[in-house]
């Protein structure tokens, strides 16, 4: 599997999926999108991965690499038919860029917090193994308001209705985040636009507490991140 890597912002990477990706020898390229790298061809990748970010994806004037990458990801999906999977901004920017919505939420998810699966998510393949409730770490203020006409909803949380969805056959993302590690919280918590989020929203040491909540959860959570892998590196492969 040849990888390919959107990234938005240095602390938001892969993670913990690199350790995955280590054990099983796969090359992967970054394209570091808001240092004005350019995007590569596509066609000489297998899969798309796209991470989170500090911007939204309305942002096109201030970044306009924004558009470049929204007409990639249309591409990738519509016209490639290729393996895609989006985290938090990536879910959001594979929602915009195929017709749907996006807007902000009346008060941000911020935290440890449940997600629980849709029953469609039972016949999906690549959630279909997945926990039915799950505990995951979120950290956004904007949510998919109105997904793509071909998404199948996944999962949801109770201030988040469209949580996880997939868009055709082979187009798979979520606006929680699978990737976490040890350092993941304080590396965000360094981020000016993450720290008064999350200041705004919880309070001045909600950053400890949060921290907390996330290393009690870092085993489950690499479970997961384990499942989620290993079942799109068969949908690619296969």
């Amino acid at each position: 599997m040849r990888l390919l890597v959107f990234q938005h912002i240095d602390c938001e990477h892969p993670g913990i999926l690199r350790k995955f990706l280590a054990e099983d020898g796969f090359q992967w390229d970054t394209v570091a999108l808001d240092k004005g790298e350019p995007i590569p061809s596509l066609e000489q990748y297998d899969a798309l991965w796209v991470m989170g970010g500090p911007m939204d994806i309305w942002d096109v004037q201030q970044r306009p690499w924004l558009v470049a990458e929204k007409q990639a990801i249309r591409h990738w999906v519509k016209d490639l038919d290729k393996p895609y999977l989006g985290l938090c901004l990536g879910h959001q920017l594979l929602a915009d860029a195929l017709c749907g919505t996006c807007g902000p939420m009346p008060v941000p998810e911020i935290g440890v917090c449940e997600i629980q699966l849709t029953s469609a998510a039972a016949s999906d393949k690549l959630f279909a193994n997945l926990p039915a409730r799950q505990k995951c770490l979120q950290w956004h203020s904007v949510q998919v308001a109105q997904a793509p006409n071909d998404a199948v909803i996944l999962a949801s949380s109770d201030t988040c209705a469209n949580q996880a969805m997939r868009v055709g056959e082979r187009a798979w993302s979520m606006q929680y985040h699978v990737e976490i590690e040890h350092d993941t919280v304080a590396n965000w918590g360094r981020v000016p636009a993450y720290r008064q989020a999350l200041e705004k929203t919880i309070g001045p040491d909600a950053q400890v507490a949060i921290k907390q909540d996330a290393d009690a959860q870092l085993e489950k959570f690499e479970q997961v991140a384990r499942q989620l892998y290993t079942g799109f590196v068969q949908i690619v492969t296969d």
